[in-house]
């Protein structure tokens, strides 16, 4: 797998109250809250799990592994990354044990803030930490659901692998670049009109 000559997407400043959260214990780990990059006004929004140690310190704008692999898969799946906002369950980046489950209840204030904000058209969880969080289901998988379009919330939404993971496992780079295609090829119109909004996921099969 080869690098695609991957960029730094510009990132968001969490608003103040998200800035200054005390929620849960993430407040008295982090260095600060990174709230999201790339397009604010984008089409699709890419849910991760939770913010790495670079994400953690200001300054030099940089692009890791993550960034790397997803921008590797979505140039091969023909997904323009000026259409794509990046955003995670956890604003605050762990660095030592902590009540996750009480931590992704108290962020997800944040999360849904955001997509009331900023309205996008179609949501792709990445992992199974993101997936879990944004399903609430503590048993969904990627490997299970990845392939259909589920309404969350009114949000059409499909799932695929973390990057990290297909990163230290590059056979699943075809699966990733698959699931991407998806929201490539679904116009949002399209998916709003098969998806009503429900109180809890519906499987829509197939792209």
């Amino acid at each position: 797998m080869t690098d695609n000559d991957p960029i730094a997407l510009p990132e968001e400043a969490a608003p103040p109250n998200a800035a200054s959260c005390r929620l849960c214990e993430l407040a008295n780990q982090r260095t600060r809250v990174i709230w999201g990059e790339g397009n604010p006004e984008g089409r699709v929004i890419m849910l991760l799990d939770n913010p790495g140690a670079r994400e953690d310190r200001e300054g030099r704008a940089f692009v890791c592994g993550t960034r790397a692999t997803l921008q590797l898969g979505a140039s091969e799946a023909g997904l323009d990354m000026n259409d794509v906002y990046v955003t995670y369950v956890l604003k605050c980046r762990p660095i030592r044990k902590y009540d996750k489950e009480a931590a992704r209840n108290s962020c997800r204030a944040h999360l849904l803030s955001q997509l009331e904000l900023k309205r996008p058209k179609l949501m792709i969880c990445l992992g199974n930490v993101a997936v879990q969080a944004f399903f609430q289901d503590p048993e969904a998988e990627v490997k299970r659901l990845r392939g259909s379009w589920y309404d969350i919330g009114g949000l059409p939404t499909t799932v695929s692998y973390h990057p990290l993971a297909v990163r230290r496992r590059p056979g699943l780079m075809r699966l990733f670049v698959e699931d991407l295609r998806r929201v490539v090829v679904r116009p949002a119109e399209a998916v709003t009109a098969a998806i009503a909004p429900s109180d809890g996921p519906r499987s829509e099969k197939g792209s």
